[in-house]
C-alpha cells in the first residue's frame, strides 16, 4: 500500500514536472514567435516549390532574416497552420515578427511589382522597360513582329506601335513580359473600340486604326490637356481639304536612329513612309502609344477652322486659320527663341 502510494506520488510529480517543462517550452516558443525578424529594410524573399520546413529555416537563416533557433521548428509544430507556406516571392518588412513572417508565407500573398509606361512612349521604349523590369520572365525575346502579332492577336502584323495602353501595371514574380503586353493590348483595344463607337461621325477616318494613328500624332504634338482637341482639329481639317499633315513628330519617327535632335531641311526632303511633308494623308502606322486623352481628342476634335499651329514659347501653341497668320506666329516664336 505504502509502495503504491509512493509510486502514485512519483508519477504525479513527474507529470507535474513534465507539464511545467512543456509550459515553459510553450512560453518560450510563443515568445520566439513574437520576436522581430532581423531586417532593417524591405527584402524580397522567394520560397521555391517543394521547400520543406528544414529547408525554409535554412533559407531564412542564410538570408539573415532570422537567427538559428530550435524554437523555429517547435513553432511550426505548435502552430501547424504556419507550416502551410506556399511557393512564391514575398516582400518581407522590418519589424515583422517571426509569426507574421510565417503567416505571410502561408497566405500566398506574393509581392506586387509595378511597371509604368507613359503616354507618348514608343514600342522600343517599352521593350527596354520590360527588359529591365525585376522578376519578369522574357518570352518575347527573339520573336519576330509576325510571331508577336500572332501571340498577341494584333491585326497589324507589320507594326505593333500604338497598340498598347500606357498605364501602370502590377505583376508578381515570374510573370511573363508577354502577359504584360497582352493586358496592355486588351486595354488599348477596349479604349479604342469605345472611342470609335462614340466618335464624331464626320471624321475623315475609315477605320479605328486610322483614329489610333491620329491619336498618336496628337499625343506627340502636345502635352497640354486643353490643346489636344484643337491639335486634332488642325489635322482633321487638313485631311478633309486634302492638305498634307506636315507634322514633325512623324518625320522624327521615320528618321529613327538617324534623328539628331533637330529636324533639318534635308530631313524634310528625305522620303520615308512617315514624312508627312512628302506623303499624302496619315502615316502607315501610329508613331507612339497614345493615352486616353489623345484618343478622345482624335474621336472628338474641336470644331475650328484651324489649319496651322506653332509653339508659343510657353509650352503651348498658337493656332491659325491661314498661312499669313501662321507665318507671323512662327516669326514671333523664333524671336522668343533668340
Amino acid at each position: 500500500m505504502k509502495l503504491a502510494k509512493q509510486i502514485t506520488i512519483g508519477v504525479v510529480f513527474i507529470a507535474v514536472v513534465a507539464a511545467a517543462t512543456l509550459y515553459v517550452l510553450y512560453q518560450q516558443v510563443v515568445s520566439y514567435g513574437h520576436e522581430p525578424i532581423t531586417l532593417n529594410e524591405d527584402k524580397i524573399f522567394t520560397v521555391p516549390a517543394g521547400t520543406g520546413r528544414i529547408a525554409l529555416e535554412g533559407l531564412l537563416v542564410d538570408g539573415k532574416i532570422i537567427e538559428k533557433s530550435p524554437a523555429f521548428q517547435w513553432l511550426l509544430k505548435l502552430q501547424p497552420e504556419l507550416a502551410q507556406f506556399k511557393a512564391g516571392t514575398y516582400r518581407l518588412q522590418p519589424k515583422m515578427t517571426v509569426t507574421q513572417l510565417l503567416a505571410l508565407l502561408s497566405s500566398g500573398k506574393e509581392a506586387q511589382f509595378t511597371i509604368r509606361f507613359i503616354e507618348g512612349s514608343k514600342l522600343s521604349d517599352w521593350s527596354a522597360i520590360l527588359r529591365d523590369a525585376p522578376y519578369l520572365t522574357h518570352e518575347t525575346e527573339g520573336k519576330s513582329l509576325e510571331q508577336l502579332s500572332e501571340l498577341l492577336a494584333i491585326e497589324t502584323p507589320d507594326s505593333l506601335e500604338g497598340w498598347f495602353y500606357p498605364d501602370t501595371y502590377h505583376y508578381t514574380a515570374n510573370t511573363s513580359d508577354l502577359d504584360i503586353l497582352k493586358r496592355a493590348h486588351q486595354q488599348m483595344k477596349s479604349a479604342l473600340d469605345q472611342a470609335w463607337k462614340g466618335r464624331d461621325k464626320t471624321l475623315p477616318y475609315t477605320r479605328p486604326y486610322e483614329m489610333l494613328i491620329m491619336a498618336s500624332i496628337v499625343e506627340k504634338e502636345t502635352g497640354v490637356e486643353h490643346e489636344r482637341s484643337k491639335v486634332a482639329s488642325v489635322f482633321t481639317n487638313r485631311l478633309k481639304k486634302n492638305m498634307r499633315l506636315q507634322t514633325d513628330p512623324t518625320v522624327i519617327y521615320g528618321l529613327a536612329e538617324k534623328y539628331r535632335g533637330t529636324i533639318y531641311r534635308s530631313d524634310l526632303n528625305n522620303y520615308t513612309p512617315y514624312n508627312t511633308y512628302l506623303i499624302d494623308g496619315l502615316p502607315p502606322t501610329p508613331i507612339a502609344m497614345p493615352g486616353l486623352a489623345s484618343l478622345k481628342a482624335a474621336a472628338h476634335p474641336a470644331t475650328t477652322d484651324y489649319l496651322y499651329f506653332v509653339a508659343d514659347g510657353t509650352g503651348g501653341h498658337t493656332f491659325s486659320t491661314n498661312l499669313n497668320d501662321h507665318n507671323r506666329a512662327v516669326k514671333v516664336y523664333r524671336q522668343l527663341q533668340k
